[in-house]
């Protein structure tokens, strides 16, 4: 069976507010065959800076969030040192879900790859532009507009993708 590159994503929710609304848009990239789920773990970090798991039904106590999110996933690839490992730097009393994810659709790219002669050499997630001096700044709407727009100034960002961010930012 062809594997596509497999990935993590820790995503944070600060103060432990956990809304559900990511599990649903995980279980619409699962079902339309974009990313296989390999494993989705949600952790705690405590007062004393241990990571602790954290139940989904702790998080969603209504049901409101599928608990089949990672339905058709691979068996589970976590280990205790990944977890303590990926959510390093997380605050005490934050939440994070960590997922690990395979890409599909580049399976396909991969074996036309293989086939033709070639092979994947490399394979890197780059970042958002920008999104970590919007982490860094904190809520200031202005300061994000000027920061953004510093961005696009210096071509850093398109006219296409700078449009997007800044209404983005302002239907926050």
């Amino acid at each position: 069976m062809a594997v596509g590159p497999v990935e993590h994503l820790v995503i944070a929710f600060p103060g432990g507010r956990f809304s559900g609304a990511v599990a649903p848009a995980l279980a619409e990239a699962v079902s339309s065959g974009a990313v296989r789920a390999g494993d989705l773990a949600f952790v705690r970090r405590a007062a004393g800076g241990a990571p602790a798991p954290v139940e989904l039904r702790e998080l969603d106590p209504e049901g409101v969030i599928p608990a089949d999110t990672a339905e058709g996933g691979a068996a589970a690839v976590l280990s205790s040192e990944d977890i303590d490992r990926l959510d390093r730097g997380v605050p005490a009393g934050d939440v994070v879900a960590i997922v690990v994810r395979e890409d599909l659709w580049t399976t396909e790219l991969a074996r036309t790859a293989r086939e033709a002669g070639g092979a994947f050499v490399a394979h890197e997630r780059l970042g958002t532009p920008g999104a970590e001096a919007d982490e860094a700044a904190g809520d200031d709407i202005i300061d994000r507009l000027e920061r953004l727009t510093g961005l696009w100034k210096r071509e850093i960002l398109t006219d296409a993708e700078f449009v997007e961010q800044k209404t983005r930012l302002l239907s926050d």
